[in-house]
């Protein structure tokens, strides 16, 4: 097997094309086609089933193709690794953190990042599921809510934190202090669709309970979901700090009880990636912004 074949095996594997990926390739199809049935051969299974025009991965083929994915990473972390001991600040440093208060987390550090390893390009990109872009090795790093057990990934605990119920100050329930969990079912919820990490938990909570939840609307856009409450529209589960950042005085927090909401922050990277010196800079900033807000607003956030 050669690398270029198998890079070919890996562009054919997310086309499922034989012609747009020669296309993409800027190959000729019959040489694709003589790659894949060689690689074939030497294996001495089929790694594709052909449908007509279409084709579909094997077992074999999916197996080859998580192998692909190994020995193509551990060479960029070997590439990376040797351009550290040549002292080279140069690069990017991809990171994916959910939307909202964790966004602003990490916008936090930027400038300080920025000043330490000017030469280092840095993008950050808000999803539902940033723990899946560090699985397929496309971010560097997340900042996200603790994923469920997984051998693949390596957690940084950051901090935990309680999620409350925010209605507006006129809302019909604003005079309460506290509610239990199970009262949440009695009312119309802005919630993060069901694919948004948060809303993986809430719902396995609610599960948990016995109860049911049926949202109103759902939003990816935080802000959206706030800016529908302040103007009298349903009420929303949103932590301390995203409430503290966004409230303008216009919506009360309501404690849940019975079970409290309590959510652990992580960063997470894949446990077989090489994390370069401007990974573990940024990493390091994170932990010591988030200590300083333990020190300027302890209430906010309850530390680990």
């Amino acid at each position: 097997m050669e690398i270029r074949q198998l890079e070919h095996f890996m562009a054919l594997c997310e086309e499922m094309h034989f012609t747009k990926t020669a296309e993409k390739l800027r190959i000729g199809q019959p040489t694709l086609s003589y790659q894949m049935k060689t690689l074939e051969d030497e294996l001495g299974v089929r790694l594709f089933d052909r449908l007509g025009k279409k084709i579909a991965i094997t077992e074999a083929g999916k197996i080859l193709l998580e192998h692909c994915k190994m020995v193509f990473g551990n060479l960029e972390s070997a590439k990376e690794q040797i351009e550290e001991l040549q002292n080279v600040k140069r690069g990017k440093l991809v990171i994916g953190t959910l939307s909202g208060d964790l966004n602003h987390i990490v916008s936090s550090v930027l400038l300080e990042f920025h000043s330490i390893y000017p030469d280092v390009q840095i993008q950050i990109f808000s999803l539902d599921d940033v723990v899946e872009k560090v699985i397929q090795n496309e971010f560097d790093l997340a900042l996200t809510l603790m994923p469920g057990k997984d051998e693949r990934l390596t957690n940084i605990s950051l901090y935990e934190e309680e999620f409350f119920l925010a209605v507006r100050r006129d809302h019909v329930w604003s005079d309460r202090n506290a509610i239990d969990f199970k009262e949440i079912q009695r009312i119309p919820l802005i919630l993060n669709p069901k694919g948004h990490c948060f809303r993986q938990s809430l719902d396995a909570a609610c599960s948990a309970e016995g109860i049911q939840i049926q949202p109103i609307i759902e939003s990816t856009d935080s802000k959206s979901i706030l800016n529908l409450v302040k103007k009298g529209i349903g009420a929303t589960i949103i932590s301390n700090t995203l409430f503290s950042l966004e409230n303008e005085g216009v919506l009360k927090a309501i404690r849940i009880m019975n079970p409290a909401i309590i959510r652990e922050v992580t960063i997470v990277h894949h446990k077989h990636k090489h994390i370069g010196t401007a990974a573990k800079g940024f990493i390091k900033l994170l932990i010591s912004h988030v200590n300083r807000c333990n020190m300027q607003c302890g209430s906010t956030l309850i530390y680990l």
